[in-house]
């Protein structure tokens, strides 16, 4: 059963662009070299394990941490450690260390080479003539699995899930495991599955839900079994009708209707901030300077689940993703390619740019950043490369309109961080609860006098938090 959700208290309607939606998933070829940064996770930066020289295969652990709050980096080919060095990361707006792998001709795996179960699967509903036997079929399959799962142990679960080193895959890449280990203190009574991808241009989630849609959901499961909460709601934008339909129809199939349920949500931005999502679909307010567990919620996002899935069931370790190539390309689409594939690579596959004026930007339109190098690799923090068109607007002088202070979805006064950062007056930038703000851009993008607003509010943070 889908719920729908019609309210939306603040937010943008902006022009969606989703040129991609109808794109399926393609499979790139292996780059010939990847960049791997130690740093692609929230939390603490992982120690290098191989050195300059070492050959390495794929889904091996190169960097680890002792820490917590952290997550291990793999191998995402075979080959050789041909370089190790420090980079500037402007995902995290720091210097980080970075290993540099060169492939070798032939791909040794650490993991199932073959997905055994679902394309199995996939491949014996296409001989089936008979819909009904397909349906009942793919039910009998789903529940199996179902069953498989139920038979590990949590710790179990929660140890492939940090080994793999999966974090959250919308874009702010906490520690998945971390979230799985909530305080006891702290009862999870809900879960929420973020499938909204409210951003312009991105529609990476939008074709998981439709092409991995129980791989999808079977990683939800698998976050289900381990938080044991009343209830599961996988939350949709009403502009994704075809993905509402069929992760409906697999709740149903799988026999999980009474504990899952789809949200249908208004597409508005920033619909898919983790705090604006539980507010609509739990009418449930984060505490300032709080979480999610405050108030009994763990998020994850759909393609968090998917690598859950492939982790639990294959073995296969965050060695890939499921990103858009959109904007001014000669050839947009949707791609499987290894974390750490330089962006240079991926364009070239792609034919290229479409206009010599040109922004290469890591993320949407709205909190992506842009980036001057094209060889920088595709972290797990990336959904999404795309190639804008024509010159940045020059920043003006703030006019005290107060449009940011209309639109911004946490109710903050972004108008007065810039000023703040501007005087070096970060006390006053705390005083104004600068952490709750989430990012998400409306401020800038209404902003008349083109002011990057965000960019001073994430120098305001990390000043503050001194990273």
């Amino acid at each position: 059963m889908t719920i729908k959700r019609i309210k939306f208290t603040a937010g943008l309607k902006l022009p969606e662009n989703k040129i991609t939606e109808h794109m399926p998933v393609v499979r790139l070829d292996l780059p010939s070299k990847v960049v791997l940064p130690l740093q692609q996770h929230f939390g603490q930066q992982c120690n290098l394990l191989v050195k300059k020289g070492d050959t390495v295969r794929t889904g091996q652990i190169i960097a680890d941490s002792d820490s917590f709050i952290s997550a291990p980096i793999h191998s995402t080919i075979t080959g050789v450690v041909s370089s190790v060095f420090k980079m500037i990361n402007p995902l995290a707006n720091s210097i980080v260390d970075a290993a540099e792998i060169t492939a070798s001709e032939e791909e040794d795996v650490q993991y199932l080479p073959v997905n055994q179960v679902f394309e199995e699967i996939k491949k014996d509903l296409e001989g089936f003539k008979d819909n009904n036997e397909a349906e009942k079929y793919l039910a009998d399959k789903i529940k199996e699995i179902i069953s498989r799962i139920n038979g590990l142990d949590n710790e179990e679960i929660i140890s492939i899930v940090k080994n793999a080193g999966i974090v959250g895959l919308g874009g702010a890449t906490f520690p998945t495991h971390v979230k799985l280990r909530p305080p006891k203190d702290k009862q999870i009574d809900s879960l929420i599955i973020n499938g909204c991808e409210c951003e312009p241009y991105i529609t990476a989630d939008h074709r998981i839900m439709l092409e991995y849609g129980m791989q999808m959901l079977i990683g939800a499961y698998i976050f289900y079994k381990v938080l044991n909460p009343g209830k599961v709601y996988i939350a949709i934008e009403d502009n994704k009708e075809d993905a509402i339909l069929n992760i409906d129809s697999l709740i149903a199939k799988s026999g999980l209707s009474k504990s899952f349920c789809v949200v249908s949500l208004k597409s508005k931005y920033p619909m898919g901030a983790e705090k604006t999502l539980i507010k609509n679909v739990l009418k449930r307010k984060v505490p300032v300077g709080g979480l999610p567990l405050d108030v009994g919620v763990v998020v994850n996002n759909v393609g968090t689940c998917k690598a859950a899935c492939d982790a639990v069931l294959r073995g296969q370790p965050l060695i890939e993703k499921i990103i858009s190539v959109t904007g001014a390309v000669s050839n947009p689409g949707n791609f499987i390619v290894r974390i750490g594939t330089p962006v240079s690579e991926i364009l070239k596959c792609c034919g290229g740019f479409k206009s010599e004026i040109r922004e290469i930007i890591l993320g949407g339109p709205m909190m992506g950043n842009d980036i001057n190098e094209e060889n920088f690799p595709v972290t797990k923090a990336v959904s999404c490369i795309l190639i804008k068109r024509g010159l940045p607007r020059n920043e003006g002088h703030c006019i005290r309109c107060g449009r940011c202070v209309d639109i911004c979805p946490m109710n903050l006064m972004p108008l007065n961080y810039v000023n703040f950062v501007k005087n070096s007056k970060f006390d006053m930038c705390r005083e104004y609860h600068i952490s709750s703000c989430i990012e998400c851009g409306s401020c800038a993008y209404v902003c008349p006098s083109a002011i990057p607003i965000v960019a001073y509010i994430k120098t305001g943070k990390s000043i503050l938090t001194g990273k």
